[in-house]
């Protein structure tokens, strides 16, 4: 479990600007005119449609695409009944999670009410909102009421996700678990701790797939809930036992499944050796369970364990259902989510699991062993495949339980549609953050006296993703460190200029690279009390792994001592810079936007092969387009001829990728302007997604322009070409740059390791 800082936590919320959220316009709003039509009076038109025909309003506004995630405050995570102003953080975030997994806009509404009757009342009245309604911490037993009464007076999907989402994920792991143990539902005992919302929904799942009312005990912290004890509350009457048990220690003599809804530590070795053969235990206290993982895998080897937390194998994590099933539910326009798409999206998610894993989530969890079996019993959060298998399993489920009022008919079509709405954008930075913490690198930082790097390694440490060597003065780093409350307690200080022995070895060595460019043995020893040359060195020579430079200087200035020490690849003319562009259009790879001034044709050819080699480690498919002011000789000039004989000579090297050139920036992207005009573009298909500028200075402001103007989040530079793991920084970048960079790093290090330990087989068999 990553560990989170109070500061970290409030920083993230509060800057660069308050909240998570904003509302963005989808439609032009540049002239007189947009406007005109956007309000007064254009919006008149369709208002008058939207009267005459209700349903209109899903035509005409984004009522389809928008759910309201609505609380009082009552029952917020870990926290209790805190109000609805405290309950706000919470909402956003489950807004957000709408929005990057399954692509729905999220209104957060706290309402200040706990009358159950009156909350009734104004979440009903919001129907003409929204599209969805997303409940949300409510606590128990009003829920079961405020959930009840609104599917009566709503015709909306709706769906409170504190019950039915732990049940839906649950289930589909217990369905999984026995598949394992080769029980059935119908056969099995259940023992629950808690009897709370999230409990009461997963036992009525679970009785929907076959459970036995019999074989279901549930407990709270009175003990058993049995049919003989006074005062039953009334949404326990239906799961309350008559078999004559006095503790949760009894229930669980020989039962075959525990979960736990409740308080951690309530599950006792002695009672866990109690239960049947193959036991199933969903711990699910967060965020510390109801047995901790490593005590009830020791105690029992033929355990099958979930739990609530990230750092465990099978985490029961709702964002694996709620995005996805809205999702499903909104786009057939459903009257309401009904037990069918449930058990639907149940079934789904446990099929799921059991097929082959894609290479991406491999990637992206660091593990090429995840496998259908006891520590993979449902997907991971990160699999691309959720969006279209839990969707489509939610849509037609509505559509043959006959609540959707916009059936849909071409499948294949509606699962394009979903593969659309989210990119690899979305998953990349996950995936190299995961990546890196497979195998953590030392990391060199020469500017650590600024804030930044040391915040930077404070969360790398803390994400476990490098191991930070910070080079200047101890005394220095450790008050600014203490004045800004940085925890560096994992990381290495070395104060370079102090290093009397290092600085005569590593000057020795940088002498013999560049005594024939006129350094002489006592300047070589001068150039190691530069933290940028000793940070090389010490890469150059195997004490780290990365250098991570460039936050407080100007690119070139930068680069220099990395080139003069460790210098680019062997066969390389010159290295280049590439940016990764995030936007809601997809991701892009920008080259070279950040070292060669006016490259010639060979050096854009090789230029052309580094970027491609980087975007294809990154696990996608590079469609370069060479750019210039041109379309395949449409205009003569330097440019379009070096572009064009770039492309020529590239296409001749790397003969499988796919590359043209020359072509205009807008043309590379635009698929039905190449079919029609230039159909024989390799690049009419898929458009371009990797740009080859002609020269620094197009590179350069096309990315700031980009970054500056465009609602986008940008990587990089990330550094290509170079012998070993380099990477200079933006000049004032931020921190959270400053940690992608370094998650860069280690994946790029981790990639020179296999490298070149694969060389070293190849040799080692050639001399046998």
């Amino acid at each position: 479990m990553s560990k989170i800082r109070r500061e970290q936590a409030l920083n993230y919320h509060q800057y660069d600007r308050p909240g998570k959220i904003e509302v963005v316009p989808t439609k032009p709003m540049a002239s007189q005119a947009d406007l005109a039509l956007a309000y007064s009076p254009g919006v008149a038109e369709p208002c008058k449609d939207i009267a005459e025909n209700k349903e209109d309003v899903y035509k005409y506004t984004a009522k389809g695409n928008l759910v309201g995630v609505i609380t009082n405050g009552t029952a917020v995570l870990g926290l209790g009944n805190i109000g609805p102003d405290a309950s706000k953080p919470v909402m956003e975030g489950k807004g957000v999670l709408f929005k990057k997994f399954a692509g729905l806009d999220c209104f957060d509404i706290e309402i200040n009410c706990e009358d159950p009757e009156q909350f009734v009342n104004i979440v009903a009245s919001l129907e003409p909102t929204f599209g969805g309604i997303n409940l949300e911490d409510i606590k128990a037993p009003e829920c079961f009421y405020i959930e009840q009464e609104l599917r009566k007076r709503m015709s909306i999907p709706l769906m409170h996700d504190d019950q039915h989402g732990t049940a839906i994920i649950s289930s589909a792991a217990l369905l999984n678990a026995l598949k394992i143990t080769g029980k059935k539902i119908e056969d099995i005992k259940v023992v629950f701790s808690g009897a709370g919302a999230a409990a009461l929904a997963c036992s009525k799942l679970y009785l929907a797939l076959g459970l036995k009312k019999e074989n279901l005990v549930m407990s709270d912290v009175d003990g058993i809930i049995r049919k003989d004890r006074p005062n039953l509350n009334s949404t326990h009457i239906d799961i309350a036992t008559d078999r004559n048990l006095n503790s949760l220690a009894e229930a669980l003599i020989g039962a075959d499944v525990f979960v736990g809804l409740s308080v951690a530590n309530v599950l006792k070795p002695e009672m866990l050796l109690s239960m049947a053969k193959d036991p199933v235990v969903f711990a699910l206290a967060n965020p510390n369970p109801e047995i901790e993982y490593d005590l009830a895998i020791a105690t029992r080897s033929d355990i099958i364990m979930a739990t609530g937390r990230s750092d465990h194998p099978n985490q029961v994590n709702n964002v694996l259902g709620f995005p996805y099933i809205f999702r499903g539910a909104m786009d057939v326009r459903a009257t309401e989510i009904n037990e069918a798409m449930k058990l639907g999206a149940v079934k789904a998610l446990a099929e799921l699991a059991k097929s082959p894993v894609p290479e991406i989530v491999n990637k992206a969890y660091g593990d090429d062993k995840i496998v259908f079996g006891k520590n993979y019993l449902i997907p991971k959060p990160l699999d691309p495949r959720l969006i279209t298998e839990i969707s489509i399993a939610v849509a037609k489920a509505a559509v043959n339980s006959g609540v959707a009022k916009y059936p849909i008919t071409d499948w294949v079509k509606y699962e394009m549609q979903l593969q659309n709405r989210l990119g690899l954008d979305q998953k990349l930075i996950s995936s190299l953050m995961n990546n890196a913490k497979k195998a953590p690198k030392r990391v060199v930082f020469p500017e650590a006296h600024d804030i930044k790097i040391l915040k930077a390694a404070q969360y790398v440490v803390d994400e476990k993703i490098a191991r930070p060597i910070l080079l200047g003065s101890p005394e220095k780093i450790n008050t600014l460190a203490t004045e800004f409350n940085i925890d560096i307690t994992g990381c290495e200080i070395i104060d370079h200029r102090q290093q009397k022995e290092l600085l005569i070895k590593y000057g020795e060595i940088i002498y013999q690279k560049r005594r024939r460019k006129g350094v002489t043995p006592i300047e070589g020893r001068e150039l190691m009390k530069n933290g940028d040359y000793f940070g090389a060195m010490m890469v150059e020579v195997g004490e780290a792994d990365a250098l991570i430079t460039g936050l407080t200087q100007d690119y070139p200035k930068a680069l220099l001592p990395a080139l003069h020490t460790i210098g680019s690849e062997d066969g390389i003319s010159k290295v280049a810079g590439m940016y990764i562009v995030n936007s809601k259009k997809g991701i892009f790879f920008f080259a070279d936007t950040t070292v060669n001034i006016n490259p010639t044709v060979d050096e854009l050819v090789d230029i052309i092969g580094l970027a491609a080699r980087a975007v294809q480690n990154l696990e996608i498919e590079p469609r370069i387009a060479v750019l210039s002011y041109s379309n395949f000789g449409s205009s003569k000039g330097d440019i379009p001829l070096k572009t064009a004989l770039a492309s020529k000579k590239a296409n001749e090297k790397y003969p499988g990728l796919c590359i043209e050139g020359d072509i205009q920036a807008d043309v590379a992207m635009n698929t039905a302007l190449q079919k029609q005009n230039y159909p024989f573009s390799e690049l009419a298909e898929k458009g371009a997604n990797t740009f080859i500028f002609p020269d620094l200075a197009s590179g350069n402001i096309a990315y700031k322009l980009v970054h500056t103007i465009g609602d986008t989040e940008v990587i990089g530079p990330v550094l290509l070409g170079m012998k070993k793991p380099v990477h200079i920084l933006q000049l004032g970048c931020s921190v959270r740059e400053v940690v992608n960079m370094v998650a860069i790093a280690v994946v790029d290090a981790q990639l020179y390791d296999q490298k070149h330990s694969l060389d070293a087989e190849n040799r080692q068999e050639m001399i046998i």
